[in-house]
C-alpha cells in the first residue's frame, strides 16, 4: 500500500478534474491589482489578538472578484507561505475531509481554516499527525467559531499540550455545533483536562469526546468525573491508556452514577480494578443509558469479576463489555457467563475475555446460554484439546447412529444385573473393544462428563439427558 500523500499542487495535470482547478497564476493575477495584506503585526495588536485573524480581507476579495473556494484556498496558501495540498483541492465538495497525517503543520492549518471559515460543505474533518501545535489549533478554534457545518473533528497525535487544551477549552465555551472530537495522544496532563472540563460542564454540544493516550492522572479524572455529573449531552467518553488509578477511577464512576446520557464509556489500561469495581457495580444495578463498558487491560481479577457481577445481575442496558488482558481465569469467565446467563433481562451481547483460558464446562454451558440467548457473543481463548474434547460426545452418539444401535442398548448390554449402573472401567474397556474412534484424552473427557461426581459408577440412565 502506498502511504506516500500528495502534499503539493500538480497544476500541469491534464485530467479533466484537475483543469477544472484554478491555476496559481489565474488566482493571483486576478488578484495582482489589490495585493492582499496580513493585519497581524499592525501597530496596537498584540501576536494573540491577531494570532486567531483568518484574513477577512481575502473574503472581501473573493467577494469583490467572485472567487471559488479553491481560489480562496489557493491565495491563502500564497499568503501563508505554505504548498497547496493538491488533496484537498479535489475533495472540495466532500462531506469527509480526510487530511490525517498530511504535515499541514500550524500554517497549514491557517490556510485550511481561512478555506473554511465560509466553506459550509465539510462536515467531518480529519486533521491526525499534523504537527499543529496549539498555533495552528487557535486558527481552527477561529473558524469553528464562524463556521456553521463542521460536526466531527479530528485533532488526535498534534503537540498541542495546555496551550491548545486552553484554545480548544474557549471554543467550547460558546459551542453549539461540534458534536465530536478526537483530542488523544496529544501530551494532555491533568491541568489539560481541568481546562476542557470546566469548559465541557455546560455543553450539551459534544456528544463524543476522545482524550485517550494522554497524561491525565488521578487529579484529572477528578476534574472529568465532576465534569461527567454535569454534562448533559455527551454519549462517549474515551479515556483509555491514561494513568486515572484508583482516584480518577473513582471520580468517574462517581460522575457515571447520577450521568444521564453516557452510552460508551472506554477505560482500557486505566488502573481500573478491584477497589473500583465495587463502586461500578453498584452504580450498573441502576444505570439505564450505558451500552458499552470496555475495562481491557487493567487489574480485573476474578474477585473483582465477582463483584461486577452483582451489577450485571440486574442491569438491562449494557450491551457490550470488554475484559480483555485482565487477570481473569476460567473460574472467572464461568462467574461471569452464569450471571448472564440467569439475567434473562440481560442486554448483553458481546463480551470480551479473549485471553481468558477457558475450560470445556464454560463453551456447554455458553451453548446452553445461546438456546435462550443466540445474538449473544463471546470471545475467549481455547486450546486445541479442549476443542477436540469437545467433539468426542459427537463421535460416540454418531457411531451408535451409523449402526443403527442406541446408545441405552450399548449400557444395557455392560449391565447384566439391571442396576441403571455400570463402572467406569467396564465402559472404558467397551468402547475400545466396539472400536469408537475416541483417543484417550477424549474418553477421559467422556467418562468425566458422565461420571461428574468421581464415584468411579456411570448411571447411564442420566446419559441420556447428554445425547
Amino acid at each position: 500500500m502506498n502511504n506516500i500523500h500528495e502534499d503539493s499542487v500538480d497544476f500541469q495535470s491534464n485530467s479533466q478534474e484537475e483543469k477544472q482547478q484554478p491555476s496559481v497564476q489565474s488566482v493571483l493575477s486576478r488578484g495582482s491589482q489589490e495585493e492582499i495584506k496580513f493585519t497581524k503585526g499592525q501597530a496596537g495588536q498584540s501576536d494573540d489578538e491577531c494570532s486567531t485573524d483568518l484574513e477577512d480581507d481575502i473574503f472581501t476579495s473573493s467577494r469583490r472578484l467572485n472567487l471559488s473556494p479553491a481560489e480562496v484556498y489557493l491565495k491563502a496558501c500564497k499568503q501563508t507561505g505554505v504548498v497547496p495540498v493538491s488533496y484537498i483541492l479535489r475533495h472540495l465538495d466532500d462531506a469527509i475531509l480526510d487530511l490525517n497525517y498530511y504535515g499541514l503543520g500550524p500554517l497549514g492549518a491557517k490556510a485550511l481554516a481561512i478555506l473554511l471559515k465560509s466553506h459550509s460543505v465539510v462536515t467531518h474533518l480529519e486533521l491526525k499527525g499534523n504537527s499543529l501545535q496549539a498555533e495552528g489549533t487557535q486558527y481552527l478554534m477561529a473558524m469553528l467559531c464562524e463556521n456553521i457545518s463542521i460536526q466531527s473533528l479530528n485533532l488526535s497525535d498534534n503537540k498541542l499540550g495546555l496551550k491548545g487544551a486552553e484554545v480548544i477549552s474557549k471554543m467550547l465555551s460558546d459551542n453549539r455545533k461540534l458534536k465530536s472530537i478526537n483530542l488523544s495522544e496529544n501530551d494532555f496532563s491533568d491541568a489539560a483536562a481541568k481546562c476542557l472540563a470546566e469548559a465541557l460542564k455546560n455543553d450539551f454540544a459534544v456528544k463524543e469526546l476522545d482524550l485517550s493516550y494522554n497524561r491525565i492522572c488521578d487529579a484529572g479524572g477528578e476534574d472529568l468525573g465532576v465534569m461527567l455529573a454535569e454534562n448533559i449531552g455527551i454519549e462517549v467518553l474515551n479515556l483509555s491508556w491514561n494513568h486515572l488509578l484508583i482516584r480518577g477511577n473513582a471520580a468517574l464512576i462517581a460522575g457515571l452514577k447520577v450521568n444521564a446520557t453516557l452510552k460508551e464509556l472506554q477505560l482500557s489500561n486505566s488502573g481500573f480494578g478491584r477497589p473500583v469495581v465495587q463502586l461500578l457495580a453498584e452504580v450498573l444495578q441502576k444505570n439505564d443509558t450505558l451500552a458499552l463498558l470496555d475495562l481491557s487491560i487493567n487489574c480485573v481479577d476474578d474477585e473483582a469479576v465477582r463483584l461486577l457481577c452483582q451489577g450485571l445481575a440486574t442491569n438491562e442496558t449494557l450491551e457490550v463489555l470488554k475484559l480483555s488482558r485482565n487477570p481473569i481465569t476460567k473460574i472467572g469467565a464461568l462467574t461471569l457467563l452464569g450471571t448472564v446467563k440467569n439475567n434473562m433481562k440481560s442486554a448483553l451481547e458481546e463480551i470480551d475475555i479473549s485471553s481468558v483460558l477457558v475450560c470445556e464446562t464454560f463453551v456447554e454451558l455458553l451453548e446452553e446460554t445461546r438456546v435462550t440467548r443466540p445474538a449473544l457473543r463471546f470471545q475467549y481463548y481455547i486450546l486445541p484439546s479442549v476443542t477436540k474434547n469437545l467433539l468426542a460426545l459427537g463421535i460416540f452418539k454418531k457411531f451408535f447412529e451409523e449402526q443403527n444401535k442406541s446408545i441405552m442398548d450399548f449400557f444395557q448390554a455392560l449391565d447384566k444385573e439391571g442396576t441403571m449402573k455400570v463402572s467406569t472401567s467396564a465402559f472404558r474397556k467397551a468402547v475400545k473393544e466396539a472400536n469408537i474412534p475416541l483417543d484417550q484424552r477424549q474418553l477421559g473427557w467422556l467418562v468425566r462428563k458422565f461420571d461428574k461426581n468421581c464415584t468411579a459408577t456411570i448411571v447411564y440412565s442420566v446419559v441420556q439427558t447428554f445425547v
